[in-house]
């Protein structure tokens, strides 16, 4: 049995974490510099390992992150179960600003960025046809309706590659393609963390209605930040509950999130570069021996 390691990214506006036994740790690896410090410690007795997927101070834009070196060090940490939470744009009239979604599929629409560990020297497919854990997801949820916070389970997040907000035109095309909410991050950090066969689930913590809502215009930053920081406070309160109410030993997932590579290095040990190799121990580390 493994011991759960709940880990938390912190998106926009929410850049810190309470924890008991805090503590910050600088991790370096080989796919270079993360985001910033993981900060370190416990709620209720769980481990939980926090990183501001910004950066401090919000100085790394969405495109410039990276997130190789940010799932490396988390599955370093020892993480097991992952949450994402981050600022996000709304498709739809019942999903008003103040709203948690708890996304279950994702739209990659990101076309600048790193998206897998494995490449010429060690090649592999994994499934994302179900990219987040349901078990994790649904503790999510428990959480959000046990501190009365307002969420929708389930939705279809339009990963975008920004750092400009949409066109009028591409808002209504992604609410014809039916989806739910709008952001630049999830993508590609939910399919990193299946690499890393690490359980994930996403926060989309709703900011505005995007551009095509005839009654509240394009996107302003002013009207984004007065929802953030009320955002921000329930967010810290549902992953406190969360986390208190957490198995201490990590459940197997029900969608095989933490068995992912089981079968899905194509490239032979023989025909495997030494030095990708070494790259993926943490990540890849327990199929690869």
């Amino acid at each position: 049995m493994t011991d759960s390691v709940l880990g938390i990214i912190g998106g926009s506006g929410f850049y810190d974490l309470e924890l008991e036994h805090s503590r910050l740790e600088e991790v370096s690896g080989p796919w270079g510099a993360p985001s910033g410090p993981l900060r370190r410690g416990e709620i209720n007795g769980l481990p939980v390992v926090f990183i501001a997927r910004h950066g401090p101070g919000h100085a790394i834009p969405p495109t410039e992150i990276n997130y190789r070196a940010n799932i490396d060090a988390l599955k370093r940490a020892g993480v097991t179960d992952l949450v994402s939470i981050s600022a996000c744009g709304s498709f739809r009239e019942d999903l008003p600003p103040g709203m948690f979604v708890i996304v279950d599929q994702f739209i990659d629409r990101t076309f600048a960025r790193e998206k897998s560990f494995f490449g010429t020297g060690c090649v592999a497919h994994v499934s994302v046809a179900h990219p987040i854990s349901s078990g994790l997801a649904a503790r999510v949820g428990d959480a959000a309706k046990a501190e009365a916070i307002q969420h929708h389970i389930g939705g279809t997040y339009l990963v975008m590659e920004g750092p400009q907000f949409s066109t009028l035109a591409e808002s209504h095309m992604y609410r014809a393609w039916g989806c739910d909410v709008i952001g630049m991050t999830n993508m590609p950090e939910a399919k990193l963390a299946r690499e890393a066969e690490i359980c994930y689930s996403s926060i989309a913590m709703v900011t505005d209605f995007d551009s095509w809502h005839p009654d509240h215009g394009e996107v302003d930053i002013p009207s984004i930040l007065a929802v953030m920081g009320a955002n921000s406070a329930n967010a810290a309160r549902l992953v406190t509950r969360l986390a208190a109410d957490f198995p201490k030993t990590h459940p197997d997932c029900p969608d095989g999130s933490d068995k992912a590579l089981e079968f899905a290095i194509i490239t032979p040990p023989e025909a495997r570069d030494p030095a990708v190799m070494a790259k993926l121990d943490a990540v890849a580390g327990r199929v690869l021996g």
